[in-house]
């Protein structure tokens, strides 16, 4: 079965990099994804899932389902990302990332009737943020992952490697309002909302010195004012702060808020703090299952990196580890100097390399969910050591 797992995609490998080509081509920012949503769902539906759209709030998310005729098994789920950056496009390789998963959830899906179990897969926008981004934060919140056995998604990069960790963030917006007045005529009628903005900056830089390592903070002005002779009555920043965990990043934030809310006292100013999008959560890897993937790669003749040092963001994938047994390993489509969200990067995503990648990341999912479906001590293992991650 593993072997015509294999032979299905290599039959089929000019339509699955195909799709990957075509995503490369026209790229879409977060929630605005309906050329690869489409495309995605389609492919699907042509081979036998049923797809619904526009799901957990976003109009460019699907969720793909296809059972076996044989009855109840394991539920795999795969994680379908397609989303580009702003201006730079597939600097981040969701093109193949979206074909891998699609391409892997159809080879074991063509298996269904030899052997029980369901292929879910969930079309996944706005990974890279952006007003309602994070998608997989919302499916979560709306327990769209009820009844999943386990989570798998490979994500393009300089090496092989296993799950990596992630920072989990919270994306805030911080609103100053004060009262507007003529700078030189009346200043002493004015609330300066830009000075509480400024004031809030420099508290977060004194903050900086007083938190763990793992902590990152970074912010810009959105508004900073109308003209230099109006005392501003409105300012925004927007800012991310990330930490090593979710209870971490909490604690961050309830000082950092407590910084604004200072800030604005000071200058007799009021301020909102909202969510200009999902909170993301950090990754949660289960190494056993690591370990299993490592082990359909090695039967594909790759050997994954299990200890890598290289640094990672933040992704909602993080989300979805803390309610189903997840992996997000990384797949070599380019050099070891090169890293995401770089015109280099770009350039690798719509490679042969790139291409290439889409069949060995297809073949590996396709492959470790098939080993979970027939399997049953594998998918054991992997909820034991989930449990005891707590």
């Amino acid at each position: 079965m593993k072997e015509r797992i294999k032979l299905f995609l290599d039959e089929n490998k000019e339509k699955f990099i195909g799709i990957s080509q075509e995503i490369y081509k026209n790229p879409e920012i977060g929630n605005k994804e309906y050329f690869a949503s489409n495309l995605l769902g389609k492919t699907l539906e042509e081979y036998g899932f049923e797809v619904e759209y526009g799901i957990g709030g976003h109009e460019t998310g699907f969720i793909g389902r296809k059972k076996s005729t044989l009855g109840p098994g394991a539920r795999i789920a795969y994680l379908a990302e397609y989303d580009a950056l702003p201006e730079l496009g597939h600097g981040c390789g969701h093109n193949i990332i979206g074909a891998i998963s699609v391409g892997g959830a159809i080879a074991l899906g063509e298996l269904l009737d030899e052997v029980p179990g369901e292929v879910v897969v969930y079309g996944c926008p706005a990974e890279e943020g952006g007003e309602n981004g994070s998608a997989k934060g919302s499916y979560v919140r709306e327990n769209l992952f009820d009844g999943i056995d386990v989570a798998m998604i490979i994500h393009p990069g300089s090496e092989h490697s296993a799950t990596k960790n992630s920072l989990a963030v919270n994306p805030l917006d911080f609103e100053f309002f004060g009262v507007s007045s003529h700078a030189a005529a009346a200043p002493e009628h004015g609330k300066n909302a830009l000075d509480a903005l400024i004031h809030f900056f420099n508290g977060i830089g004194t903050l900086r010195q007083h938190v763990p390592s793992d902590v990152k903070i970074h912010g810009i002005i959105t508004h900073g004012g109308e003209a230099p002779n109006i005392i501003p009555d409105y300012t925004k920043g927007r800012f991310f702060l990330r930490a090593s965990t979710k209870e971490g990043c909490d604690a961050l934030t309830e000082k950092v808020i407590r910084i604004a809310e200072g800030a604005a006292l000071m200058n007799d100013c009021t301020v909102k703090v909202s969510n200009f999008q999902n909170r993301v959560d950090n990754l949660k890897p289960v190494k056993y299952f690591d370990e299993i993937y490592g082990e359909v790669m090695e039967e594909l003749g790759i050997k994954i990196n299990k200890n890598s040092k290289r640094g990672f963001g933040s992704t909602d994938v993080g989300n979805v580890s803390h309610v189903v047994p997840t992996i997000h390993p990384t797949i070599k489509i380019c050099e070891e100097n090169v890293c995401g969200h770089t015109v280099e990067f770009l350039e690798a995503s719509g490679s042969p390399r790139g291409d290439e990648g889409v069949i060995l990341g297809s073949k590996a999912l396709g492959i470790l969910g098939l080993k979970i479906l027939r399997e049953e001590n594998i998918l054991e293992n992997i909820k034991r050591e989930f449990k005891r991650l707590g």
